[in-house]
């Protein structure tokens, strides 16, 4: 094995740890900030669902991400996807630093963008990919939004008689299972992104050309699964706090009825299109949404604010980081 392979798979399995660190908390939020669930719980069932949404749901999002990029073979085109890796350790770490919740999925696609260009130039991207992407970040933003103000419209409607004693204890339990299938559709998504950029690494190492469909091994899974687990156990409550405690407070049903919307919009377009979608834009604006459905004062918009300008920002810093780490790397290497 060579140092440059144990370098990249070193630096994906770090991104994969940011991840972790970051961004699967988004999945656990509310569950954690009604206090259903304890911090603990969470993260164990968490890691648990992650896990099965890494193996249960194909390779479609991880095939996508893979075939995102091409950056030929060999070890210069391994150097620039370690670069690109690293820039999304910098910028996610700098944005955890303020307890705001960043897109490892849209840092991870620009960082492979910047060092794309670095490398091949706008020829390295392959615009089948990218435009999946971009229906990604619409879905995320958009639909999560309106369909979790509609979907928590509805349930207050339907649950508007029942005893609000009875409603929590009903709730509590429908938190759970949706928080479970939130965290299943984080592993269905964000796990099967960095699998993919795993197996790109492996392949660019042997020369090999990238297929349209990659086959991810089960020991790459549970790799994976572990790593994001370790992250999300280590520094998870400082997201799980912005997103869920200063950006809105949800009532038990408002905080199921966003897991619905994310997960499924998050599962769907895994299964039916391989779109990859952003977990904390997705569960993020979900979030928005059902808080809106009651109050639009509920929501604190000053917060909301800055994830949204840090979403914004995610794209054109991680693909100029991106491209000066690969431009780096290969005059050092």
């Amino acid at each position: 094995m060579s140092l440059a392979l144990i370098i990249a798979l070193f630096l994906v399995c770090a991104s994969i740890f940011v991840n972790g660190w970051t961004d699967a908390p988004n999945a656990i939020a509310t569950v954690v900030s009604t206090r259903v669930l304890s911090p603990r719980v969470a993260v164990l069932m968490a890691t648990v669902f992650n896990l099965v949404g890494i193996m249960f749901f194909g390779t479609a999002v991880a095939s996508t991400i893979a075939n995102l990029v091409d950056v030929g073979t060999g070890s210069n085109p391994l150097i620039a996807i370690c670069a690109a890796q690293l820039s999304i350790v910098i910028w996610s770490v700098s944005a955890w630093k303020f307890g705001i919740p960043t897109s490892e999925s849209h840092a991870l696609i620009a960082g492979l963008m910047g060092a794309g260009i670095a490398y091949k130039g706008v020829a390295a991207f392959k615009w089948d990919a990218f435009v999946k992407v971009l229906w990604g970040i619409g879905i995320s933003t958009f639909v999560g939004f309106f369909a979790a103000y509609l979907v928590t419209k509805l349930v207050g409607f339907l649950f508007r008689r029942m005893k609000r004693s009875r409603a929590n204890r009903i709730f509590s339990v429908g938190q759970i299972a949706s928080s479970a299938l939130m965290a299943t559709s984080h592993g269905a998504q964000d796990g099967q992104k960095f699998m993919g950029v795993f197996v790109l690494v492996i392949l660019l190492a042997k020369n090999q050309p990238i297929p349209q469909i990659v086959h991810i091994d089960l020991w790459i899974m549970l790799l994976c699964s572990l790593v994001m687990a370790i992250g999300t156990s280590i520094g998870g409550y400082r997201i799980i706090k912005t997103m869920g405690i200063d950006m809105v407070q949800l009532e038990k049903y408002q905080g199921f009825s966003a897991e619905i919307v994310a997960s499924v919009c998050m599962l769907v377009t895994t299964v039916v299109s391989g779109i990859p979608l952003s977990t904390t834009n997705t569960k993020g604006t979900a979030m928005m949404g059902a808080g809106a459905a009651r109050r639009f004062s509920d929501v604190n918009w000053g917060i909301a604010k800055e994830m949204v300008m840090a979403w914004v920002l995610t794209f054109p810093v991680c693909t100029i980081l991106g491209y000066l780490m690969t431009k780096l790397f290969i005059l050092i290497f």
